[in-house]
């Protein structure tokens, strides 16, 4: 029994990690999709890819949550949304670029979904 939880939290956490990522490349793409009001087909089909892989391998982390008995939608979405914010963050290479006061708060909002996640598990 306690093999599958393991199995089942590693699975968790790097179809997590996939999902935020894939939807964080999406998002970023999606950004740069539109120029001058013309559409970038090379930005689309890469928004598209992310976005496919982060809802593909967030399924996936849904199915395995679901047997560890984290049945909450709120509490795995609040999970999905910390991966996925934080990628966006590094991914674009910005976050170093932001002011310390930005990070701090970047800092805190993270805390912020963990003690959620805590407090609602």
């Amino acid at each position: 029994m306690l093999f599958e939880q393991v199995r089942s939290l590693i699975f968790i956490i790097g179809l997590t990690l996939v999902s935020g990522i894939g939807d964080s490349r999406g998002f970023i793409h999606a950004s740069k999709m539109w120029r001058s009001e013309a559409l970038i087909l090379s930005e689309l089909g890469k928004s598209a890819l992310g976005f496919s892989i982060g809802i593909g391998s967030y399924w996936l982390a849904a199915k395995y949550l679901n047997e560890l008995g984290v049945l909450s939608p709120e509490i795995q979405t609040l999970v999905w949304f910390g991966v996925t914010m934080v990628g966006v963050a590094f991914i674009s290479g910005k976050f170093l670029q932001w002011q310390t006061i930005d990070q701090i708060i970047a800092a805190v909002v993270l805390l912020g979904i963990a003690w959620l996640l805590f407090r609602t598990c």
